[in-house]
């Protein structure tokens, strides 16, 4: 069954909903999980949706990391789409500040036959993550937008050298180029984002413009 999920703010929902139908079917769980979180929970559009899960599936299956990281599981469809698409031995950290949402989470991902891939942490990914003596071959960033820099600069030096940032809603719904909201706190995190990895000679950049916009950010390699 094909979900709408939104190209962000372009609006052209006659040629969304040609990508999605051309698009591999939704499996019964995402399906189950992505109602869920609609009928469930508020917010329910900070989910992935199906559009997005196929390519970040599609992503990690190119990148094939070993160690992922995820900033922000909020219901874990991202999640496991990304899981479905890890190396049979690579597992994806997943990191969800909201302690509330721990019961919904784990109802659905012990269900995947991906669930052995992905190990849930609650609390502030910025405490966790230099506690698990790792390095990330990736690391997909959809938290706070306001911390979105912080993220950038702490956990950068976490990142393997040649491994890639997927960061999500990097044109957060076209407010980005958008005077009326200079003055709003997550729009102007994420413009500061956009403006350091643009700066940072360390990396190379991408924009795709799907839903919010994701970054694909590559960490070159020291010589």
């Amino acid at each position: 069954m094909s979900t709408k999920t939104g190209l962000g703010y372009t609006g052209e929902d006659a040629l969304e909903e040609y990508i999605v139908d051309h698009l591999e079917p939704e499996s019964p769980l995402l399906y189950e999980l992505y109602r869920d979180t609609h009928i469930r929970l508020l917010n329910p559009r900070m989910a992935s949706g199906h559009l997005q899960g196929r390519l970040l599936k599609m992503l990690i299956g190119m990148i094939r990391p070993r160690t992922l990281l995820e900033v922000g599981t909020f219901t874990g469809y991202a999640t496991l789409c990304m899981a479905e698409g890890m190396p049979e031995d690579g597992i994806v950290h997943t990191i969800e500040i909201d302690d509330e949402l721990e019961d919904f989470i784990l109802e659905h991902l012990r269900k995947s036959p991906y669930a052995d891939r992905i190990k849930l942490h609650i609390g502030d990914a910025l405490k966790i993550v230099p506690t698990l003596g790792l390095k990330f071959d990736a690391v997909f960033l959809d938290a706070d937008k306001r911390q979105y820099p912080a993220y950038y600069e702490q956990l950068f030096d976490y990142v393997s050298d040649g491994g890639y940032i997927l960061a999500d809603n990097t044109l957060w719904d076209g407010h980005v180029i958008d005077p009326a909201y200079d003055r709003d706190q997550q729009t102007l995190g994420v413009r500061r984002f956009n403006d350091m990895v643009k700066a940072d000679p360390r990396v190379e950049e991408a924009i795709i413009p799907v839903r919010d916009g994701i970054t694909i950010i590559r960490k070159k390699k020291v010589l």
